[in-house]
This record gives structure tokens, C-alpha cells and sequence, in this order.
């Protein structure tokens, strides 16, 4: 019966994990997988697989980035990590004595929690795993030219994660065999010092590709609720998927800039903003767009929300910043596809194609920007292209200087050019309210009974009026509470 345990408990064990993995990403985790898909382009073509291979750990990075692009159909992505640490779990219960197969899950646990960090590439785990799988070779259990050539190729393949498979050694063939971990360390100081001069040592010794920011350490912190919460806001931004924005938010909204601009923007493509902005919680004046933060992730929902207001070069100056403050410089496709698509608006053709032709060496990018390099050809369709020729007359009419400090202006100027423009009337009295400009909202409230498409006047600025009436005095008042709290932050 033990026996039988062993080998069938063994099997049972592995088809947990695999369901066990793929419901957690896919159920509960969905937009961390959209989250690392977005920061690179895998490219389908023989010098992106030489570039990634140049540098020490290239083939793990290379494989963790053809996993990763699987991502963007989010269940095949979390059906690939199933098989990933089914894989992992496999591989530690053959190097485990068979009485010990049960903690063979020990290490499915501990990578899980360590990809809880949203800098942690996947190569470290494919890294682990090759290790691994290199440790299950039956290699001579003396010293043979095996073991020297092994760990010198082994380490430009997988990287530093070659420490696994020297110590499984160590552990099968006892202390003789700690020699090779002398000679690992030898070749670290050789490939720096001969072969990557470029990279600190620190680097050469730990990793260049694990982390998604230089000399950085994977952090044992897990699934932060805050952090992830602010990357399903992302994710449900870049899928448009309003109502769930704002039903969230109502739950539980994490209290900064990032979270007002996701509802806010939410808010005003059901036009609901006027109506229910302060139930909400909002940052300041920067709820509404925020100003350039040189990191991958800030800047995101302004510039979606500079792409639906219609303000195309605000929205390709925030993308392009955004791409280019990846810090292991990698692509984004997301990023990507935005820019050719700012580009095509823009009516700067040439410079799309760049784009679209990158986009056209990736796997889910592809059917794309196929799809728009065709309607490059005709002008009348991008015209009547119910996003390009929308955006193309929602667009400013003039050039001027970009000046985050006077978004009320932009945002006003940008309803003057086209009435049509509902959501940057809205933000144009957001924004004032936000900024405290009471003056200038109630002499612009005439526009919005005129031009504004209300039955009656929105309970936001109903709300608004009352207090302006009552000197907010308005126990319960939304608004009232939002104006405090500023003025408590001011130390009023």
C-alpha cells in the first residue's frame, strides 16, 4: 500500500498543483499576468533570440519571455504557469528521496511567493527549473571533463542559478565535489572581468535578467493588496471594462493619485463624473491626469485617459516616457501598439510603419498590425474609422506648449474646438473643482446647461452649489469632505 502511495500519490499530487496554479492566476490573479505581458515585445525572429542569448542567464530569459507572451490570452497564460511549476514539482520529487515525495511541493510554494513580486521575471523560475533538470542528469559520480565544461555553459545558458545544480551535486556526491563550487566562482570572475566588463559584479554574480530592475534582489513580501490592486486597475483601464472600475472602487479603493485617475476616467466614459467624482476618493488636482513620473506604471491611466479625451499628443508623450523607463529595456507592446496608433491619427504614416513592422515580428500583435498598416492606404477609412476618425476630430486645431499646471485651460480649449466633446467638459469642471476654483465653475455652469446633454443638473454640482451657498457648511456633503481634507493637507 505504501508503495502504491508513493507512486500514484505522487501523480495525484502534481494534478493539484497544476489546478491549484492555473486557478490562482487565472481566477484570482489575471491582471498581475497582463501586468508583465505589457513591459515586453517577444519577437518571432533570429536576432531577438541572439540578443537575449549574448549575456549570461540568455536562454532562461529567452524561454521566460516566450512563456510571458502567452499572457495576453490570459487563460492559455495561466495554463502554461500550471504546467511551468507542475514541471518544477516533477523534477524536485525525482531528486528527493522517494519516502520524502510530499516535499516536493515545498519549492512550487516558495517560487509562487516569490513571484509575488512584480519585478521577479519568469526566468529565475525557468531558470530554477533547468537547474533542476540538470541536476536529474546521471552524470559519473567522479570527476570527469563533464563536470568542468558543464557549469562554465550551464551559467551563460540559465545564469547564476547553476548554484542549484551544484549543490544537488555536492549533496549526491559529498564534500569531494565541492571543488566545482570554487570553480563556479572562478568563472564568474573570469566572464566579468574577459566577457562582461559593462555589468557590475554584483550583477554577474546574481543575475542580469531576474529582476526587471537592476541591482535588485527578488523581495519575499508576496501579494501586496494595495499593489495588485492598482495593477487590476491598470488592467481593467487597458480593457476598458468601466463598470467593474467603479464597482471595485466602491468596495475598496486604494488612496492615491493612480486610483483617482482609473475611476475617474471610468466615471466620465459611463458619464457618470459629474454625478458621483467626490464619492469617491480623489487625490488633489492631480485625480484627473497625473504629472510625468519617469517609472513604468504611473503614467498609464493618464495617458488612456489623454487618448479618450482626444489630447493624442499628451497620450504619445506619456506612452513613449513610459516605454522608455523599462528599465531592463525591454519593449512594451502595449505601449507599442498606442504609439502607432497615436502616430496613425497624427497622420505620420512613416513612423507608424516602424511600429507596426516590430509589431508584426510578435504573435498577438500581429493580426493588428496587419490590420492597420492596411488602413494606412486609405485615407477616408482612418476618417471613418469609428476610434482614429473620432479622435481626428476631437483632436486640438492649433499647436501650443503643454503645461500640466493649466489643464483647466487645455481641457476647456479642448470642449471649444468640438462641443461634441462631452468628457472634456466634464474634465474641465472636474479640474476646477479640484483645484479649488469655485468662481470659475459657477460662471461655467451656463455652459454646461447649454452644451453639457443634461435632463438636469448633475447632484455633483448640485452638491457643489450647496456648499458654495452654505460656506460648506453641508453636513454629509461629498464635496464638503473633499475640501477639508485638502485644507487639512495644506494645514489650514
Amino acid at each position: 500500500m505504501r508503495k502504491g502511495l508513493r507512486r500514484y500519490g505522487n501523480w495525484v499530487l502534481s494534478v493539484l498543483v497544476g489546478i491549484g496554479v492555473f486557478l490562482f492566476w487565472y481566477i484570482l490573479y489575471p491582471h498581475a499576468l497582463s501586468y508583465q505581458e505589457q513591459y515586453q515585445l517577444f519577437l518571432w525572429t533570429g536576432d531577438y533570440f541572439m540578443e537575449r542569448i549574448s549575456v549570461p542567464g540568455g536562454l532562461a530569459d529567452w524561454l521566460g519571455e516566450f512563456i510571458v507572451q502567452f499572457y495576453y490570452v490570459e487563460w492559455l497564460g495561466a495554463l502554461l504557469l500550471a504546467l511551468l511549476f507542475v514541471v518544477l514539482q516533477r523534477l524536485t520529487a525525482r531528486l528527493l528521496p522517494k519516502k520524502w515525495w510530499l516535499l516536493s511541493v515545498v519549492p512550487v510554494l516558495l517560487v509562487l511567493w516569490l513571484m509575488g513580486d512584480v519585478n521577479v521575471l519568469l526566468s529565475l523560475p525557468v531558470a530554477i527549473i533547468l537547474a533542476l533538470a540538470l541536476a536529474c542528469i546521471r552524470l559519473p559520480k567522479r570527476l570527469s571533463w563533464l563536470d568542468i565544461l558543464i557549469i562554465p555553459i550551464a551559467y551563460w545558458l540559465i545564469g547564476p542559478a547553476v548554484w542549484i545544480y551544484i549543490i544537488v551535486r555536492v549533496l549526491q556526491l559529498g564534500w569531494k565535489h565541492l571543488w566545482s563550487a570554487v570553480w563556479f566562482l572562478a568563472v564568474l570572475l573570469m566572464a566579468y572581468a574577459w566577457l562582461l566588463p559593462q555589468w557590475p559584479l554584483q550583477q554577474v554574480m546574481t543575475g542580469l535578467n531576474y529582476c526587471r530592475t537592476p541591482l535588485t534582489y527578488p523581495q519575499w513580501k508576496g501579494y501586496d493588496k494595495d499593489m495588485y490592486e492598482l495593477i487590476r486597475q491598470d488592467y481593467l483601464v487597458r480593457n476598458e471594462r468601466w463598470d467593474e472600475i467603479v464597482k471595485r472602487a466602491k468596495e475598496y479603493q486604494v488612496r492615491t493619485p493612480f486610483s483617482s485617475v482609473c475611476v475617474n476616467l471610468a466615471l466620465s466614459q459611463k458619464r457618470q463624473l459629474a454625478d458621483r467624482m467626490f464619492d469617491f476618493y480623489q487625490s488633489g488636482d492631480d485625480a484627473l491626469i497625473m504629472p510625468r513620473i519617469r517609472d513604468l506604471t504611473s503614467m498609464l491611466p493618464s495617458a488612456e485617459a489623454f487618448w479618450h479625451l482626444g489630447m493624442v499628443n499628451s497620450s504619445l508623450r506619456y506612452f513613449f516616457d513610459t516605454q522608455e523607463s523599462i528599465l531592463n529595456g525591454r519593449m512594451s507592446g502595449r505601449c507599442t501598439k498606442r504609439i502607432a496608433e497615436c502616430m496613425i491619427v497624427n497622420g505620420h504614416y512613416k513612423t507608424a510603419e516602424k511600429h507596426l513592422h516590430l509589431l508584426k515580428q510578435s504573435l498577438f500583435y500581429r493580426g493588428w498590425a496587419k490590420e492597420a498598416e492596411a488602413l494606412m492606404k486609405d485615407e477616408a477609412k482612418i476618417n471613418a474609422h469609428p476610434v482614429y476618425g473620432k479622435l481626428r476630430k476631437l483632436r486640438y486645431k492649433d499647436d501650443f506648449l503643454y503645461s500640466h499646471e493649466e489643464l483647466d485651460k487645455m481641457f476647456g480649449l479642448l470642449f471649444m474646438n468640438n462641443q461634441e466633446n462631452k468628457m472634456a467638459l466634464d474634465y474641465f469642471m472636474a479640474e476646477m473643482l479640484l483645484k479649488g476654483n469655485l468662481q470659475g465653475f459657477q460662471q461655467n455652469m451656463g455652459v454646461v446647461q447649454q452644451m453639457g446633454g443634461y435632463r438636469m443638473m448633475p447632484l455633483g454640482y448640485q452638491d457643489v452649489m450647496r456648499c458654495i451657498q452654505a460656506q460648506g457648511n453641508v453636513p454629509g456633503s461629498p464635496y464638503a469632505k473633499y475640501v477639508q481634507r485638502m485644507a487639512e493637507r495644506r494645514g489650514e
